[in-house]
C-alpha cells in the first residue's frame, strides 16, 4: 500500500477489514485526554469501530463536555465512572443497582495515561456526582505499544473487554482481543518499516 492508513495509521499493512464489528449491549462513553487523539498508540479508537454503543467525548480543562453530559442525563443510563478509590462499587454491585433503577449501565472511561487520568479526575469536578467502580482483572495487561506502563493498568481497550465479560459478552471479548493482539504485531513490525510476516495476507 501506497503512504499511511488514514484509519488504522498503518503504512505496510492495513488491518481495518480486520476490525470486528460486535453486536452489543454496551454503553461506554471515552472521555479522551486531548493527547490521546495524536497517539498512535491509542486503543480506544479500536472500541469505537466495533463497538455500536461506544462514543468519544473530548476532555477539557475548562468545561464539561456538553455531549457526554447529554448522556449521563439519559433517563434510561445508569451511568458509572470506571476509575478506582475507597468508595468504588464492585461491577457486581453496579450490575444489581442498574437492574433495581431498570436502566442500561452506562460506563465511561478516562482514555489516557495513568497520570492523565488522574490529572481529568482531580480538574472535573463534575465526575464527582457519578459513581464510581473499581475493574479487578484476573490477568496482566497484554498492552506493549507504550513504555513504562504501571504494573495492573490495562488500556483502554482491554477495559472494554472487561466490560464486555461483565455483560456476558465473552465471545465480543474474544474477538476484540483477537484483532488487538494481531494489531500489536502489526504494529510493531510496521515501525521497522516492513510488514507483519505472520498477518497472512
Amino acid at each position: 500500500m501506497s503512504g499511511a492508513c488514514t484509519n488504522c495509521g498503518l503504512q505496510h499493512q492495513c488491518l481495518c477489514d480486520r476490525i470486528p464489528q460486535l453486536r452489543s449491549q454496551l454503553q461506554l462513553s471515552l472521555l479522551m485526554h486531548e493527547n490521546e487523539y495524536q497517539r498512535d498508540t491509542n486503543t480506544g479508537r479500536w472500541l469505537q469501530a466495533a463497538v455500536p454503543g461506544c462514543q468519544d467525548f473530548g476532555w477539557s480543562r475548562v468545561e464539561p463536555s456538553p455531549g457526554l453530559q447529554q448522556r449521563i442525563a439519559d433517563p434510561n443510563l445508569y451511568s458509572v465512572l470506571v476509575y478506582p478509590d475507597e468508595q468504588s462499587l464492585s461491577p457486581q454491585q453496579v450490575l444489581h443497582q442498574a437492574r433495581h433503577a431498570a436502566q442500561q449501565p452506562h460506563f465511561i472511561v478516562l482514555d489516557g495515561t495513568w497520570q492523565e487520568a488522574k490529572k481529568m479526575v482531580r480538574k472535573s469536578p463534575w465526575l464527582d456526582t457519578l459513581p464510581r467502580m473499581q475493574l479487578l482483572p484476573q490477568h496482566q495487561s497484554a498492552y506493549q505499544l507504550r513504555r513504562n506502563q504501571s504494573d495492573g493498568h490495562l488500556c483502554t481497550l482491554e477495559v472494554g473487554c472487561e466490560l464486555l465479560q461483565l455483560l456476558d459478552e465473552a465471545d465480543n471479548a474474544t474477538q476484540l482481543m483477537r484483532f488487538f493482539t494481531e494489531f500489536m504485531q502489526v504494529f510493531q513490525a510496521d515501525k521497522s518499516g516492513h510488514r507483519w510476516s505472520g498477518g497472512g495476507n
